[in-house]
């Protein structure tokens, strides 16, 4: 199928249906890795091997040798997303569950309402928007409220806090990219801040000790597996689906990833390794949800304003 080409409505449901299911495993897929490879050094081998392989396939298939604000502004990026979001994620599920890790990080459009409106420049909200960030907080207040979440599987502190701040590192990188100075295409970028930001969760993990203590012969076959599927399937295949995506369909349909994603964690945690699941969890994933899909829906329709 060419560019220009409008896709088949069977090609639109799959690519959909492949964020969906595939973004939502990750996850479960991060939680079971990490039993036995340590966080920063996984994900940074993951997205090492993604980001070197689809780089080289984009300059064997002739794309232009980026420039070095090029780089520097993918490596900017990639700290912040990779770095920053996905490697904090990792050591966090070192004792989160992957579906309550999901939902914490489901509210990140909370946080991006709140930053977008206090940055330089900001605009304020709208009253549907606060709303739905009101919403979204109590969410997030009934699911890690004491008696929520049964004992062992209460996420501490320090966890909830990292992947808080995690979601403002992605907030950060997200806003960066749309703000930079030079102009990338979308899957070039996307290899180089794999590659970027692989360097720096190696380079972290290594700082942090995590290789004097590795061993690969105490790696289960269970968490290679999960690695693998990480690196295959969440990286490679699903990144392309998703620029695919953005060039097909619109960002207010793409971003419906962002509720759906959570819905799918929670029910594979739960499902694949009997992580925790009762009537507040669902009743608050419920709040979180909802209030994201109100945000959603609401900078959709701001943006369709004339």
């Amino acid at each position: 199928m060419s560019a220009d080409a409008k896709p088949s409505r069977l090609a639109l449901v799959s690519a959909f249906g492949a964020i969906y299911v595939i973004w939502g495993s990750t996850y479960l897929g991060i939680r079971v890795a990490v039993e036995t490879l340590p966080p920063f050094l996984m994900a940074g081998a993951r997205f090492a091997i993604a980001g070197v392989l689809l780089f080289t396939v984009l300059m064997l298939r002739g794309a232009a040798w980026p420039t070095a604000r090029q780089w520097r502004d993918q490596a900017i990026v990639g700290i912040f997303l990779l770095l920053g979001g996905n490697a904090v994620v990792s050591w966090a599920e070192l004792r989160t569950p992957s579906g309550i890790t999901s939902l914490i990080l489901g509210s990140a459009p909370l946080i991006v309402v709140i930053f977008d409106w206090l940055r330089p420049g900001g605009r304020r909200p709208s009253l549907g928007l606060v709303c739905g960030v009101c919403v979204g907080i109590a969410g997030i207040v009934m699911l890690v409220g004491p008696g929520s979440i049964p004992a062992g599987y209460q996420p501490p502190v320090i966890d909830i806090i990292a992947l808080l701040l995690a979601s403002v590192s992605w907030w950060i990188g997200s806003f960066y990219s749309k703000h930079a100075s030079t102009r990338t295409p979308l899957m070039l970028a996307s290899s180089m801040q794999m590659i970027c930001g692989s360097a720096c969760m190696l380079l972290t993990g290594f700082v942090l000790g995590e290789g004097g203590g590795f061993r690969a012969s105490s790696v289960t076959p269970q968490s290679w597996l999960a690695f693998s599927y990480l690196v295959v399937v969440g990286s490679i295949i699903a990144f392309p689906v998703y620029v695919w995506l953005l060039e097909h369909s619109t960002p207010s349909k793409v971003s419906t990833y962002a509720y759906v994603n959570p819905v799918v964690a929670v029910f594979l945690g739960w499902a694949v390794i009997g992580e925790p699941l009762n009537f507040r969890i669902i009743l608050a994933a419920s709040v979180i949800i909802g209030a994201v899909a109100i945000i959603t829906i609401g900078k959709a329709k701001a943006l369709e304003k004339p």
